[in-house]
């Protein structure tokens, strides 16, 4: 890979930040948050429609894949365009354009046109327009929040998930006993709006181009080089390239733990909907405890250290489910509390290291692959785990995935690129904090 260079008074805790970042970003970050408790109001409204209208088990399994096949396919090379054009632009368009389909979604809703084709539809483009905003909203952050405060920030952004997770089930069936779809679709469009005028009024730092030659002077660069550019950088940067394949492999893990979780609960803790649905609840409330925790702490000194501590936490809840007694339903409630608690230490620190660690030009790139990679590992565990769990018993995955779990994140411990991962950007091209 050919050497790059980052003059110190670039990085991102130094330049392009304003000196009264938080007002700011919370401004921008207050409007985002609306945004995705609109966008959790529809896939509820949505699936619910599907439900209702077929019955279909098919028909969901094809909607869940619309959703995310976008952002597989067509992540990384929307990544490379992050990298290259304006990042505010990008957001504000991609908000725009999801809130347009929407609006013409609700029209066939209201003259009740509506077809199933039209609702797989709307469900890509929306995957399409996260697949541009995701990374630009992440790699933007980088640039307005300062170094010391992103694993906080993680902390928060995991607490609204969680919120949003346990909140947007019961409001959207609320609105629904009240509103029609359309009226669901509409107040997404206007929370799409309340994140586009923060962005239309507030600056987003772009970073400069890394691409130079010797003498200074910047090298124009094609899109296909941009692209080629981002694998190469993860390619050559082994503690990144090795903390993403472990990112990968983990969620590969422990992505059917959920979805398995239903059956577990009928066939071997010989639970119903209402134990399903303590479980669930006592998740996101862990996540919203987590959110709190991590983002009073702040972690260990050493991101890697948290996250890697977070992941042991997980499996060993996931192994716990696995070995449940029949009778251990309460316990189970106990259990998810702390996956709850367990997925944010191992996420918010992870995302912060991406974002500090990463050179800014490259981000849009770099997390557009990391999102594709692990996006992809939910189809892939799913169609092993389900076979698999029907050949060998549903605690089978639990036990399995909770314990590979484990060791795989202490034989990471002891790899040195990726326990390094903070100290060594000049790897990458970058200069070192």
């Amino acid at each position: 890979m050919e050497q790059q260079s980052l003059p110190t008074s670039t990085t991102p805790e130094t330049a392009h930040q304003p000196t009264r970042w938080a007002a700011k970003f919370f401004t921008i970050w207050s409007g985002q948050a609306l945004s995705l408790i609109g966008s959790a109001l529809v896939q509820f409204a949505l699936v619910w429609w599907l439900t209702s209208q077929t019955g279909s088990a098919t028909v969901l399994a094809t909607a869940s894949l619309v959703a995310l096949l976008p952002n597989i396919v067509l992540g990384p090379f929307a990544g490379a365009l992050v990298d290259r054009w304006n990042r505010r632009l990008i957001m504000i368009f991609a908000d725009a354009a999801i809130a347009v389909a929407t609006l013409g979604l609700l029209l066939l809703f209201a003259l009740g046109q509506v077809q199933l084709w039209h609702v797989y539809a709307i469900m890509a483009i929306r995957s399409l327009g996260s697949a541009f905003h995701a990374p630009a909203m992440t790699a933007s952050t980088s640039l307005m929040v300062p170094k010391s405060f992103l694993t906080r920030l993680s902390g928060m952004n995991q607490t609204l998930h969680g919120a949003i997770n346990i909140l947007a089930p019961p409001l959207g069936a609320l609105l629904l006993t009240r509103l029609p779809t359309a009226g669901i679709l509409a107040i997404d469009i206007a929370t799409a709006i309340a994140a586009i005028v923060p962005l239309a009024f507030i600056a987003i730092p772009n970073p400069p181009r890394q691409v130079m030659q010797a003498d200074g002077a910047q090298i124009q660069t094609s899109y296909w080089q941009d692209l080629g550019a981002g694998f190469s950088y993860v390619r050559h940067w082994h503690g990144l390239l090795g903390l993403i394949l472990l990112a990968m492999m983990l969620n590969f893990l422990l992505v059917p733990a959920s979805s398995l979780l239903p059956l577990l609960i009928t066939r071997e803790l010989h639970g119903g909907p209402t134990n399903l649905a303590w479980a669930e609840t006592l998740l996101g409330v862990g996540t919203i405890l987590g959110g709190i925790l991590l983002s009073a702490w702040g972690g260990f000194h050493r991101k890697i250290i948290t996250s890697l501590t977070g992941v042991i936490g997980l499996g060993i809840g996931i192994l716990a489910t696995g070995l449940l007694p029949a009778q251990g339903l309460h316990l189970l409630y106990l259990i998810y509390l702390w996956i709850g608690i367990a997925s944010v230490i191992a996420n918010g620190p992870l995302t912060a290291i991406f974002q500090s660690t990463i050179v800014p030009d490259m981000q849009g790139r770099v997390l557009s692959l990391i999102g594709a990679g692990a996006t992809a590992m939910m189809p892939l565990s799913l169609l092993i785990a389900g076979p698999l769990s029907d050949a060998l018993g549903m605690r089978a995955w639990y036990v399995g995935g909770g314990g590979a779990c484990i060791l795989v994140t202490l034989v990471a411990f002891f790899i040195r690129p990726i326990m390094h991962i903070e100290q060594n950007q000049q790897q990458s091209g970058t200069t070192p904090e």
